[in-house]
């Protein structure tokens, strides 16, 4: 049997997230203890891969220059723990352009299923917005809500979306520190 797979949403989950994007590797900032959790989820046996809509792209608000400096610093911290992220899947688009890999639609999940050789029937996807939650759902993962970020804005929005089911329904955690705890003790 292949390691548990464990998908993370980037901006406010893995590093602060700002309502201005994150534009340049100065604004690249994990949050505290995010680092730590994803190397203790390696280190426990689980695969992790991240899924971004990064419409910054699109809106000339960041090179991809910019972007894979900010994807190879999280790289470098989690290599200075002996961990490692085996995917980073990101969109590109901004929210008008229709494609199929901007969350919530399923694109980036399906691509990191099809490059890993996934299943995703069960699996966490761990996001602080509306967006990754339903992105979790289109594919049959698991959706887990995280306060940082968005989160206690999503939290407050869960009643609206019956297909997102009662509140209660959907694991909410403090922080990816918290999320990485239950994932691990229930190994």
């Amino acid at each position: 049997m292949s390691e548990p797979l464990v998908i993370l949403d980037r901006d406010g989950v893995i590093n602060e997230d700002s309502a201005d994007f994150i534009k340049s590797l100065d604004e690249w900032r994990p949050i505290p203890g995010s680092i730590e959790a994803m190397a203790r989820l390696c280190h426990g046996g689980y695969r992790i891969a991240i899924a971004t809509n990064q419409s910054g792209l699109a809106r000339g608000l960041l090179t991809p220059v910019v972007l894979n400096a900010m994807h190879q610093r999280l790289r470098d911290l989690l290599a200075a723990q002996g961990a490692r992220v085996e995917l980073i899947a990101f969109c590109p688009h901004g929210p008008d352009e229709g494609c199929e890999c901007r969350k919530p639609r399923p694109g980036l999940l399906l691509d990191i299923a099809e490059r890993l050789g996934a299943d995703l029937r069960g699996v966490p996807v761990i996001g602080d917005s509306l967006r990754d939650l339903e992105a979790a759902l289109r594919v049959g993962a698991s959706p887990w809500l995280v306060r940082t970020g968005k989160g206690e804005q999503t939290l407050t929005r869960l009643p609206e979306h019956p297909e997102l089911g009662a509140q209660g329904a959907i694991p909410v955690f403090d922080n990816l520190t918290a999320a990485a705890d239950v994932l691990l003790d229930a190994r």
